[in-house]
């Protein structure tokens, strides 16, 4: 007899602030966080955005159309169907590798020596070698997937469907949701980065918004 599968635990998503949209009101793709600037891709360039005073303090022009990850060193963003390795210092692209799939990836992260990509449509996350892009796991959803990020141990991802989003908390090994917050109507949710601490910053998309998310506080 196959055991039951408790529901999620399902919050309202607080917004504590929203940021943009910016010059030219691009949309916002991916999302990640440096431990002191949250850093926005923008279609043509990547926006890095004080998160105090949400104001623009740099950008590199580095096309993109998804999602952004860092690693303590390098940023990498996903652009068509590659992840470019990109220097922090100057913005130039130090190495590339193939994004699993021919379309729609989506979100981007670091954790545990490897990235995380998030594919769209195909409702799976992949855990890639960083070195060469070889598929090291793949974890199904039952929701398109985009932006991903682990902190403290868990990993969330947003999703976006049908005029609806929610960020959710996952089991990294079974993809079974443990818990989910739940967007407001027309809050969608495109990139996702968790600051480490207590907020999510997920980007929204055509809105050209980026929005801070309170991460549900642990016992």
């Amino acid at each position: 007899m196959n055991q039951a599968i408790a529901p999620p635990t399902t919050h309202a998503a607080e917004i504590v602030r929203e940021y943009g949209p910016f010059a030219g009101a691009p949309p916002i793709h991916g999302v990640t966080h440096d431990g002191q600037r949250v850093w926005a891709a923008t279609d043509q360039r990547l926006l890095a955005i004080d998160p105090a005073s949400g104001d623009t303090v740099r950008s590199i022009e580095r096309a993109n159309d998804a999602g952004t990850a860092f690693d303590g060193e390098f940023l990498y963003q996903l652009v068509e169907r590659r992840i470019d390795k990109i220097r922090l210092d100057d913005g130039q692209v130090v190495s590339s590798i193939p994004a699993p799939g021919q379309d729609g990836n989506s979100g981007l992260t670091w954790a545990e020596g490897s990235l995380w990509v998030g594919a769209y449509r195909d409702r799976r996350i992949y855990q890639l070698d960083p070195a060469d892009g070889a598929v090291l796991r793949t974890i199904e959803s039952n929701r398109y997937v985009t932006g991903v990020t682990w902190v403290d141990g868990e990993l969330w991802h947003g999703t976006w469907e049908d005029d609806q989003s929610d960020i959710r908390r996952i089991d990294p090994d079974s993809g079974a949701v443990l818990e989910q917050l739940q967007m407001p109507a027309g809050s969608g949710v495109s990139g996702l980065e968790s600051d480490g601490a207590e907020l999510f910053f997920a980007g929204g998309g055509a809105s050209g918004k980026l929005r801070a998310v309170r991460r549900p506080k642990r016992a």
